[in-house]
């Protein structure tokens, strides 16, 4: 009870794209003391040691490498006049609301009008993806390589091998490649790619063997890895040697906070329960980037971040309709592997529609229905590839005030 108090208009926790993107657009928007509470020592999330391009584009008009973008995002924040306070970790999440931290001179409580959940995604580990064999050194996840490589300049492979084919494991690619480290092979579980299709041209040029319908099922070495298993999808198994692992991809949202505090997290996409708004079931909280979504891009989660600064805004300002009964979306398909927002509350603005992501655990190519009880209320064509999302868009006109459940359903053409 003896902690510091910091008190500010908006708390911001999570210094990444998101993050920054609202933190800007708040203070052009006027709002007084923005703070944007950052664990590491610089803030600019991911991209920080991303040494590659593209970066920017829809931020800068310009194609950067994630280093000088992060930057110019820092730069930008901080121009507008954001407070952005490093090396400060939230340790709880409470209702005020207000948030428990650790900072270079103790602990302290902040006490904001509102809070901004930005604290993006991670990988999932060799661990959480129960490969057996022994556990010799030179396993990584794409973060940890490249925070090896970018920020302590180290190399800790010659010759890895890199599973999944995600946008993050052609970007474990460009990684080896700045270090002078040549990957033996991508392996990839599915039939093709996660990616874009054309992304496979890239190793492929670089002469890193691409093996789809493979599946790594062993490690193996003591003090390092020596080599792995592979089984094909024939029933195949192959021995292939290399000195390191790089496990991509599989992103899972950074919601810790969430969980271990009072708000509501969905258990399909594993982040906050959210309005078309961005407010958490806590409506002093608000959600926005990849935590929400695992996993796009730095543009997208930036944008997202921008957009919701203007609903904080709105908020505090008392312009955003009351969240206290909603009409929920449920998934109704082991195909949906979820939706966000899962919460659509009557706006008193003249919209015609509120957007839905829904992104598919498989492929799929059909209808989405979107139904009260056995009545259609909406359809739409749908076709989409593993963990690729598509818009519904559903009319305002359908968004009650009882707090109704509407299905969200799929038919395969």
């Amino acid at each position: 009870m003896n902690d510091r108090v910091i008190r500010c208009d908006v708390a911001i926790v999570g210094g990444g794209p998101a993050g920054l993107g609202a933190a800007t657009r708040l203070k052009g928007l006027g709002v007084g003391h923005v703070a944007v509470l950052e664990r590491e020592a610089a803030a600019g999330g991911v991209p920080r040691h991303c040494g590659h391009p593209p970066f920017g584009l829809r931020e800068f008009r310009r194609i950067l490498k994630g280093p000088d973008y992060a930057a110019r995002l820092r730069e930008a924040a901080e121009a507008a006049g954001v407070d952005i306070r490093p090396h400060t970790t939230v340790t709880a999440v409470e209702r005020g609301p207000v948030l428990r931290v650790s900072t270079p001179n103790g602990p302290a409580r902040v006490m904001p009008g509102r809070v901004l959940l930005a604290t993006g995604v991670r990988e999932t580990p060799r661990s959480a993806r129960l490969v057996s064999g022994t556990r010799p050194m030179g396993v990584l996840t794409t973060g940890a390589l490249q925070s090896m490589v970018y920020l302590k300049s180290r190399t800790p492979f010659a010759r890895p091998v890199i599973v999944g084919t995600e946008l993050v494991s052609f970007s474990a690619l460009l990684t080896c490649r700045h270090a002078g480290i040549r990957p033996v092979a991508m392996v990839e579980a599915r039939s093709r790619p996660t990616a874009w299709r054309a992304a496979t041209l890239l190793p492929r040029m670089r002469g890193v063997r691409v093996l789809m319908d493979t599946e790594l099922t062993r490690i193996e070495g003591t003090d390092r890895v020596s080599g792995v298993m592979l089984r094909h999808v024939s029933g195949r198994e192959e021995r292939l040697a290399c000195d390191g692992i790089v496990f991509s991809g599989r992103f899972a949202s950074e919601s810790t906070l969430a969980r271990m505090g009072h708000i509501e997290v969905d258990s399909a996409s594993g982040g906050p329960v959210i309005d078309q708004f961005g407010r958490c079931s806590d409506p002093s909280y608000f959600s926005a980037g990849n935590m929400l979504h695992p996993a796009d891009s730095a543009g997208r989660c930036w944008q997202e971040g921008v957009e919701t600064a203007e609903r904080i805004a709105r908020s505090l300002q008392g312009g955003l309709p009351v969240a206290d009964s909603a009409t929920a979306i449920r998934p109704h398909a082991p195909v949906i592997r979820y939706v966000v927002p899962q919460r659509l509350v009557p706006d008193v603005r003249p919209v015609a529609e509120v957007p839905i992501r829904v992104r598919f655990s498989g492929e799929a190519r059909g209808t989405l229905l979107l139904r009260d009880g056995e009545t259609g209320i909406l359809s739409q064509n749908a076709r989409a590839l593993p963990e690729r999302q598509i818009t519904l868009r559903v009319p305002q006109r359908i968004i009650r005030p009882d707090g109704d459940t509407l299905d969200l359903v799929f038919r395969e053409s």
